[in-house]
């Protein structure tokens, strides 16, 4: 069975496919943020999907070119870069670092290329250049740039692949709406905007005069330039679908850059909104949370990360508080199995980090699952039907250390793909080792009232102790 996916462009779950077999990489890019405020969970929803994506890309063989892109230039950017008095750079490099940083927290892989818009303004008035040198684009009277939509469609082009449209009644989005700009038709959008004075220092020279580059038009540059004019895979969530995917498509192939019979893009795959206790997001209703916020509350990023893949992409995702407890529930019900497997494993001369041949049982039902559109539900399910099974094989005492040795193999290449880890390793405090101590003279003593009773404080504390033949060790709760 090959990998599908649900292509947006054509509605439908599809075998994936690249567009160049013989090429070195597959063309593999995701719309990244806009970088005026910390990333919040539903941002992070989608970025974590793309590196599940991407992990398992290439855990089935291909070689990923992964490119995402970092808008730092854009009307909410220059309003606040107004407010604090920084410059453009200082404003968004605060918040490119923070990004960053969350998607390691979450253990996203990073992206091979991080083109920021500004760094690519000489490609990006290229392409506008050759949209106006094509007819399709058009010059206002205040030197500001547009798409027309009309010529595009004139040129025997459809403007509505991703997006089923009536042309005589479209419905813009804010960003669409706000363009505050002369233009020939409501439909069309800004490729480059004229300098006002409220953009301050922030300008760049072009030939229609100062100013800065519409925000559909910075993908479309970006991801040409670094991909080509043709790739095999565009993520995002789906409110980009319109008008900002569809936006892409139309500069990209309006330009002419790709060859005869080749799309701008084969497969566009878009996940679906995170709701907060059933509700959009909201700062002004208290459930609006970035990665920074829920570790402040003691979670750990793996934990928000399985929460995050717990739910297939295209599904209407509701993130709770309650979720995050139950994920932590759930990992460490897994990370005690994989803790016994290692310890059953010690001295095996099998090995547990090689591939097999022949994929276990486990990876066989995960690729059985992936390969289904990247069914995480069913994924997850396998996942804890192999944590059960191995603990009963434990249990009985069946499992001989080089079986041991090859589940703990199996995991840790399924994990290769999850993105799990290990639990970080935290070191217990000098009042819970004491704890300890006491509760081992205790059992030595066979006062086992006074044990039960330092065990129940080291409980409070938020430790509890495993005891095993070759001791007793604490464990974080």
């Amino acid at each position: 069975m090959a990998l599908s996916l649900f292509n947006s462009l054509h509605r439908r779950v599809e075998a994936f496919s690249p567009l160049f077999p013989e090429a070195d990489a597959i063309g593999f890019y995701c719309c990244g943020p806009t970088v005026y405020d910390f990333g919040h969970i539903g941002n992070f929803r989608t970025f974590v999907f793309a590196d599940l994506l991407r992990r398992y890309l290439e855990y089935r063989g291909f070689r990923v070119n992964h490119v995402m892109n970092i808008t730092d230039v854009e009307d909410k950017i220059i309003r606040q870069v107004a407010a604090t008095g920084l410059s453009l750079a200082e404003f968004t490099g605060k918040y490119t670092e923070a990004f960053l940083s969350d998607l390691q927290t979450l253990a996203c892989l990073r992206p091979h290329h991080l083109p920021k818009a500004t760094d690519y303004i000489p490609q990006i008035i290229d392409l506008i250049g050759r949209l106006e040198q094509r007819g399709i684009a058009y010059r206002a009277g205040d030197g500001s740039v547009y798409f027309s939509i009309n010529k595009y469609r004139a040129c025997g082009c459809r403007y509505g692949q991703l997006v089923t449209l009536d042309p005589e009644a479209q419905q813009r989005t804010e960003r669409v709406s706000g363009d505050s700009y002369d233009k020939d038709d409501l439909a069309d959008f800004a490729l480059w905007k004229a300098r006002v004075p409220a953009d301050g220092p922030v300008f760049w020279q072009s030939p229609w005069g100062e100013g800065r580059p519409g925000w559909h038009i910075e993908c479309s540059a970006m991801s040409m330039a670094i991909l080509g004019p043709s790739f095999d895979l565009h993520l995002g969530g789906e409110d980009l679908a319109f008008p900002h995917h569809e936006d892409e498509i139309a500069q990209s192939e309006g330009a002419g850059l790709q060859q005869a019979g080749r799309p701008f893009v084969k497969h566009w795959v878009h996940a679906a909104h995170l709701l907060v206790d059933g509700k959009k997001m909201s700062k002004s209703l208290g459930n609006f949370f970035t990665v920074r916020d829920l570790l402040n509350k003691g979670f750990l990023g793996r934990e928000i990360r399985f929460l995050l893949t717990s739910a297939h992409y295209r599904e209407t995702f509701n993130f709770t508080l309650e979720g995050l407890e139950a994920s932590r529930s759930a990992l460490s019900r897994l990370d005690a199995t994989v803790a016994q497997l290692t310890e059953k494993a010690a001295g095996s001369v099998g090995s547990a980090l090689g591939d097999p041949a022949t994929p276990l049982p486990l990876e066989s039902a995960l690729i059985a699952a992936l390969d289904d559109d990247l069914n995480v539900s069913k994924a997850w399910a396998v996942i804890f039907d192999w944590v059960r099974e191995t603990n009963a094989a434990l249990a009985s005492g069946s499992l001989s250390p080089s079986a041991a040795a090859e589940r703990l193999g199996a995991w840790k290449r399924v994990d290769q793909v999850m993105g799990l880890g290990a639990r970080p390793v935290e070191e217990a405090p000098a009042a819970a080792l004491a704890l300890l101590e006491k509760r081992n003279a205790a059992k030595a003593a066979r006062d086992f009232a006074l044990a039960d009773t330092v065990r129940n404080e080291l409980k409070a504390l938020g430790w509890t102790v495993e005891d095993s033949k070759t001791g007793s060790k604490l464990k974080r709760l």
